[in-house]
């Protein structure tokens, strides 16, 4: 009996000894040799879609359901004590077992799994670590898709938490690695450790010296195009830095200046960026995200620096999405663009600025507007005080505005005595004199003929 209980010890050694070489990090040994801890955490080999799901929700809307590509899962830990007996007669003891940040739920199920492991005279304890650490327990705790793409599924009554902590751990152990990590620097050609340098999002590792005098340079120059990775391959492609990327290298002051240079830059080269019409702003205003050309608010613009809202056509205080431009605001833009021919880089422009379905519906608008006017001129007179038109169809020539109650003549248009508006038709020498009412004598003349002839026509 002896002499087992001291083999026993002895292969428990050993067992720890190995882990230990090969698991510095997961093995911690108690106040005993009988006494362990295995901090186990979950290392995919490729990126792993995982799916964190509500099991209450039934309708599958978003909020119930949030998705994630991760190589790491938080460590799982046990609490083992080790029989004298083990490995030749009895299991570790599994006292519990715990997932950090208990994300991981049917934990009573993977220790059955664990115990259904160990076969008498054999060690055990790597091969459990092993099955934590490659996620082969996933599929015999029945958490992977059935389907072809075999995603690792998470059941939590909180899903948007729980990803937002799972995410966050694989940021905090992908910037571990990374500060312990050495890298070789393509623009100084200099190895460092991680902890001195920057992984752009392109993967592509810089020293945090070389990025900062060129970025820095760059920045202060003016020549924003070339704040981003110095790789020939991205150069080539034009790929930019990130906001994220560019905050983590510069000073506070240069991220100020790249944040205006990036601004001015896109509205310089945005077609539909206009001018702010107030004349002690003149801000550039992008255009606006894409809507329909049919919508009245496709017109509407707001100044990001005074909040002056404003139709884009006319430059006029928003008039709301229904009411049209004045024409005589529009009719300048409008002439212009009919005066230019079809191909023309102005034409072109305007176009891109207001759209080419709109300015037809503009010229329209604009051509039905000018027969009105020529319709009002020729038939109807404006009132000298208000302008509004009246046409005349029987009666005299003298008015009275229903608007303002002003008298005038509807011949000539001017102002009349309210006291005695005849006076205007009796006075000599002016046009409307003898003329308070229209008469054409020929129409007249024949007007009696035919009225005679209806009389004794029927005698």
């Amino acid at each position: 009996m002896q002499d087992t209980v001291h083999e026993c010890e002895l292969l428990q050694q050993d067992e720890l000894q190995v882990l230990e070489s090969i698991y510095p990090e997961y093995v911690h040994r108690g106040a005993n040799d009988a006494t362990v801890e295995l901090e186990i955490p979950i290392e995919f080999d490729s990126p792993q879609e995982v799916v964190i799901h509500d099991p209450c929700n039934r309708d599958g809307t978003l909020e119930g359901i949030q998705r994630l590509s991760l190589t790491v899962l938080p460590p799982l830990l046990l609490h083992l004590v080790l029989p004298k007996s083990y490995p030749t007669d009895a299991p570790p003891d599994i006292v519990h077992i715990n997932s950090s940040q208990s994300w991981l739920p049917r934990l009573s199920c993977l220790r059955t799994l664990l115990l259904r492991m160990w076969t008498p005279g054999c060690t055990v304890l790597y091969n459990w670590i092993e099955y934590i650490r490659t996620g082969d327990f996933f599929e015999s705790v029945d958490m992977i898709d059935k389907g072809a793409f075999r995603n690792v599924r998470i059941p939590n009554p909180v899903p948007k938490f729980l990803a937002d902590l799972l995410a966050s751990h694989q940021k905090q152990i992908v910037s571990a690695n990374f500060m312990q990590s050495t890298y070789s620097c393509s623009v100084c050609l200099t190895e460092y450790k991680g902890t001195k340098c920057v992984q752009l999002s392109c993967n592509h590792t810089f020293c945090r010296s070389c990025l900062e005098d060129f970025w820095g340079l760059c920045i202060t120059e003016g020549d924003v195009v070339r704040v981003g990775c110095p790789d020939p391959e991205c150069v080539k492609a034009g790929r930019a830095a990130t906001e994220d990327e560019v905050c983590r290298i510069v000073t506070e002051d240069q991220l100020t200046r790249w944040r205006w240079l990036r601004e001015k830059r896109a509205l310089e080269n945005d077609p539909g960026a206009v001018s702010c019409p107030i004349p002690c702003c003149q801000a550039l205003i992008p255009s606006p995200p894409s809507m329909d050309e049919d919508s009245g608010w496709v017109k509407l613009r707001t100044c990001p620096k005074c909040g002056f809202s404003f139709c884009n056509f006319c430059k006029r205080s928003w008039h709301g999405p229904l009411s049209s431009c004045p024409i005589s605001a529009i009719e300048s833009m409008i002439l212009e663009y009919r005066a230019l021919p079809e191909g023309d880089r102005k034409r072109d422009e305007l176009e891109q600025r207001i759209g080419k379905k709109m300015f037809t519906k503009l010229i329209a608008k604009y051509e039905e507007e000018l027969l009105n006017m020529k319709w009002l001129e020729a038939s109807t007179m404006a009132c000298p005080r208000c302008n509004v038109h009246v046409e005349k169809s029987l009666g005299c020539n003298h008015m009275t505005c229903v608007k303002c109650q002003q008298h005038f003549c509807y011949r000539c248009g001017q102002k009349l005595d309210p006291s005695n508006p005849y006076k205007h038709f009796s006075t000599l020498g002016i046009s409307c004199y003898n003329k308070l009412f229209d008469f054409n004598a020929e129409e007249e003349e024949w007007e009696v003929l035919d009225n005679f002839e209806r009389a004794f026509g029927a005698v």
